[in-house]
């Protein structure tokens, strides 16, 4: 065990509300985050946003054990189902001091005979030892997605992304059972979108079996701590969604389509875990057929066999089950659903193979579900 010092009950009643939540819904499935505190520094991390930036030391909210019971019997958690990721809000789960915990519910998890992805996200060190613990593991379907970056500024991120090049081809040289995902991001406009950027982005995607690119969560909080710190802001306007402009995106395109004409590139994360492992997209991004545009043949083949238009009535039993008091509307691309918050959108999302999108939060036609910063204006003419 990693020593890390379990917090006591009044402790953890102090800290921030959202923080305290050990198992939260996200858009990629079952967060588990029951070690908080992370000393990476990151300028841009959505530790602001659950009010956790300033806690730099790791501790134990509860023990694995604990946490793996109310993941496991968390009312939105569906065995063999629910994808599930790990400390991807709090810490970086392969930090010396939480990588233990981090393996420890992998084998707890996957002692249970469960075949749910398990994502982990990480732009630490990856070593030899780590990737035979991870290939050890017989049921679960475990990706690791390195997050890279090339940002030189280190007051922006502190940590050199050589950590990250030399993780991805650890990881990718040893995989056995376990996929690896470059997972290429934030890509921010006159920070680390050079064509020395995008060359190094094409040369490591050799070294994964999938890569995934996007941009930047710019909320009110991180753009508070950059103003705070004098930092310079990426954007003028923060959003709800995900920043990358169009034609940022497009110069990413056009780039790997010149240099890169075997890579698989990938919009969206579970599009690119779901490739990995020979899937279909749990997050049924097929029924957005533009999103498609850039998947392998194989891929985008696999997805139409699994996808399948839910009926009306199965599409109303489940939102009234998560709560809805108005029926959703069932269309070619989308289950639209009104009053339903993000966790419960998902968790339909996940059970029905297809998307499922808020009324009041539309998605727009080629914007790929990102905010309208660098879109409203040019998209169409990119895309």
């Amino acid at each position: 065990m990693s020593g890390l010092r379990l917090l006591t009950s009044a402790e953890r009643a102090g800290l921030p509300a959202r923080l305290r939540e050990v198992v939260e819904y996200r858009k990629s499935g079952l967060s588990l985050n029951h070690v908080a505190g992370c000393p990476l520094d990151c300028a841009y991390c959505i530790r602001h946003e659950y009010n956790g930036y300033e806690m730099k030391i790791p501790r134990l909210l509860v023990t694995d054990e604990q946490a793996v019971a109310e993941l496991v019997g968390h009312r939105l958690f569906i065995p063999h189902m629910t994808p599930l990721q790990l400390f991807n809000r709090a810490t970086d789960p392969l930090l010396p001091s939480v990588k233990p915990h981090t393996l420890a519910v992998a084998r707890l998890l996957d002692a249970r005979g469960l075949t749910n992805h398990l994502l982990i996200i990480t732009r630490w060190r990856i070593d030899p030892t780590d990737c035979a613990a991870l290939n050890a593991l017989r049921h679960l379907k475990v990706t690791l997605l390195v997050t890279h970056s090339n940002i030189r500024d280190e007051r922006i991120e502190p940590v050199d992304s050589a950590v990250a090049r030399t993780s991805l081809r650890t990881a990718y040289g040893h995989a056995g059972r376990y996929r690896v995902v470059l997972y290429w991001r934030p890509i921010l406009p006159g920070l680390n979108d050079t064509p020395a950027d995008l060359a190094t982005a094409v040369e490591l995607s050799d070294s994964a079996h999938a890569t995934v690119f996007t941009g930047l969560f710019y909320r009110e909080q991180i753009a508070a701590y950059y103003r705070a710190a004098g930092l310079p802001e990426p954007y003028s306007d923060v959003a709800r969604r995900k920043i990358l402009p169009a034609e940022l995106e497009r110069r990413v395109l056009d780039h790997f389509a010149a240099h890169a004409s075997s890579v698989a590139l990938f919009r969206k994360t579970s599009c690119a875990v779901s490739y990995a492992h020979g899937l279909p997209d749990y997050n049924g991004h097929y029924g957005i057929a533009e999103l498609c545009d850039i998947c392998p043949a194989a891929q985008v083949g696999r997805c139409a066999a699994a996808f399948t238009r839910p009926a009306p009535a199965e599409a109303a039993r489940l939102a009234a089950q998560m709560g809805a008091s108005v029926a959703p509307t069932v269309g070619e691309r989308a289950v639209v659903t009104v009053g339903l918050d993000d966790q419960r959108r998902y968790w339909m999302q996940h059970r029905l193979g297809y998307q499922v999108h808020d009324a009041d939060l539309p998605h727009h036609h080629r914007r790929h579900g990102r905010a309208d910063t660098g879109w409203a204006d040019n998209a169409e003419a990119l895309a």
